[in-house]
């Protein structure tokens, strides 16, 4: 009995770094609060956590600028990307999609002057406007002709718009409304309608394709037993 209880408790000694490694994943967010942060307890994070707590695994987030992301999760740095539009496979070949979508985005224009945009992205025309690098509708939607400033992140998009030195930022909506809210920037807007909506999905390498049909049931079950209602409730609804 001494000698089987040696043998197993010496190969659960030098199974734990493969086991546990596998059960913990990495993913790159472009969200930034109340979607995403540090202490991973917004939105999507617990969205995320909650799915893949279904199927057995934990994960960790971290923020790297929108195009690098994207370049390791398809290099296999990174396991996965925690908000992306469809299709993105199409450049990005070793990136799987969840079929299941985790929220939707509006990808929306915020100003201090008002800006009719009943004609959508053309209403750009010949505007200074700036977005994050790497946020691919944007970037396959802006008017050639508008005058575009690229930067890494929020905190520069609405430094531009403070000091003048763009007309209109775009951005997703409930990120723009906390930075509006945290920093009492009352002369910024959030403007109507939005210039788009598009569902969000999570991306995995495709070493994890076993795990898609399952993360894909487990998001499914959290929005039909009130679990993901549960969660817009407590961290998006008081933003509105």
């Amino acid at each position: 009995m001494r000698i089987l209880i040696t043998i197993l408790f010496s190969s659960l000694m030098m199974a734990p770094q493969s086991v546990i490694a596998d059960k913990v994943l990495t993913f790159n967010t472009t969200g930034k609060s109340p979607l995403n942060n540090a202490q991973q307890t917004g939105f999507m994070d617990e969205v995320s956590r909650e799915a893949f707590r279904r199927i057995g695994y934990k994960i960790k987030t971290v923020q790297l600028p929108a195009e690098r992301g994207l370049r390791n999760v398809n290099a296999g740095i990174e396991d996965g990307e925690m908000s992306r539009i469809a299709g993105l496979n199409k450049s990005y070949p070793n990136l799987l999609q969840v079929p299941e979508k985790i929220m939707d985005w509006e990808f929306v224009v915020f100003s201090s002057v008002p800006i009719n945009l009943d004609n959508g992205w053309s209403a750009l025309d010949n505007k200074t406007v700036s977005f994050l690098n790497g946020w691919k509708i944007l970037e396959r939607n802006v008017p050639e002709t508008a005058n575009i400033l690229k930067v890494q992140n929020a905190e520069q998009l609405f430094a531009l718009l403070k000091k003048n030195r763009t007309d209109y930022v775009l951005y997703e909506k409930w990120s723009g409304l906390l930075i509006i809210k945290n920093r009492q920037l009352s002369d910024i807007k959030l403007r109507h309608p939005a210039l788009a909506k598009k569902q969000m999905f999570l991306y995995l390498h495709k070493k994890h394709k076993d795990l898609i049909p399952k993360l894909t049931t487990a998001l499914k079950q959290m929005k039909e037993d009130g679990t993901y209602s549960r969660i817009f409730n407590q961290v998006l609804k008081p933003l509105q």
